[in-house]
């Protein structure tokens, strides 16, 4: 079995403001949250202007949440959060076998279905960014024949969208319906997460979208790099069985079972729910964020150097 990883996360914000802003609230989710399998051992944000007020609960979903107020002008805002997270091994392969026939799952959630499982029935619906429509159901039909596990099912479907779509960060944008990610077969990790989560919603199969980080390698022999890496989503799809409940994580950007390497920050309907960083401001004419996000295994240091963005 794998050993716990450490990582030190950095993921940093700048927006600056054609025009000066007066007023600005803000909502972040920028703090990993606590699972059976991670921990997050230490916490900061920063914020630049200071905020005149700051409050922190807990999200319809669990997942806490910064919340803040700036109400003098400004020309830039600019909030870096830290984190030091523990992530443990979560033998994701082991967990595929033995999973129910996916139309057993269907059928224990369907309205009157009787034990009523609130958690997963939250995450059978459409939201914002969210189709629940007869060509997403078409599209995974084939990785679900009848008696399949779920969650072999739900692994081909997810090796099926990495086969078939191309990553491409110039294709899409947050606005893109996923029925045009579906199909023009490109887009990004945002899109295969929102697309997957369609299919199987669509099939009936409660599954939540997952924001996080994902450790990335430098090439051999050069050094790791600030701002290099960049936030990333996948998906968790529900699993009954006889232990009690699970959820399952599935990486379609990367056809992976997520493991050690993902950080988990938040998890919600879709990425509307877990936006890192969202808000109202009043002024600031034309202004566009500038992202950079670092994850570094705890004990290596990053070169000073800026190289991306998220």
């Amino acid at each position: 079995m794998n050993a716990p990883a450490r990582y030190h996360v950095v993921h940093e914000t700048r927006y600056d403001y054609e025009s000066p802003v007066s007023i600005s609230r803000q909502h972040l989710h920028l703090t990993p949250r606590d699972c059976p399998w991670q921990t997050c051992l230490e916490h900061a944000v920063s914020i630049d202007p200071r905020p005149g007020l700051e409050a922190s609960r807990h999200d319809a979903f669990g997942n806490p949440v910064l919340q803040f107020a700036i109400e003098s002008p400004h020309a830039s805002l600019q909030v870096r959060a830290a984190s030091r997270i523990e992530v443990r091994p979560r033998r994701p392969a082991a967990r595929l076998a033995g999973s129910p026939a996916w139309e057993r799952v269907r059928d224990a959630l369907v309205y009157g279905a009787r034990p009523v499982r609130l958690d997963a029935s939250a995450y059978l619906f459409e939201s914002p960014y969210v189709r629940v429509k007869r060509e997403f159901a078409a599209y995974a039909a084939p990785c679900f024949p009848p008696g399949r596990p779920l969650l072999e099912g739900v692994r081909t479907l997810m090796a099926r969208i990495h086969r078939e779509f191309e990553f491409d960060p110039q294709a899409t944008t947050v606005a893109t319906p996923v029925l045009k990610v579906l199909e023009d077969r490109r887009g990004v990790c945002q899109d295969f997460a929102h697309l997957m989560l369609s299919c199987l919603r669509s099939l009936g199969l409660p599954a939540r979208y997952v924001s996080g980080y994902l450790l990335t390698r430098p090439p051999p022999g050069k050094p790791r790099m600030v701002g290099a890496d960049a936030s990333h989503a996948w998906i968790s799809a529900y699993c009954p069985g006889a232990d009690g409940d699970a959820w399952v994580d599935f990486d379609p950007t990367n056809d992976l079972l997520p493991d050690t390497q993902h950080i988990t920050l938040a998890w919600g309907r879709d990425f509307g729910d877990v936006s890192p960083l969202r808000g109202v401001i009043l002024g600031g004419d034309a202004h566009a964020p500038e992202v950079a996000v670092t994850v570094t295994p705890c004990g290596e240091e990053p070169s000073a150097d800026r190289d991306g963005t998220e």
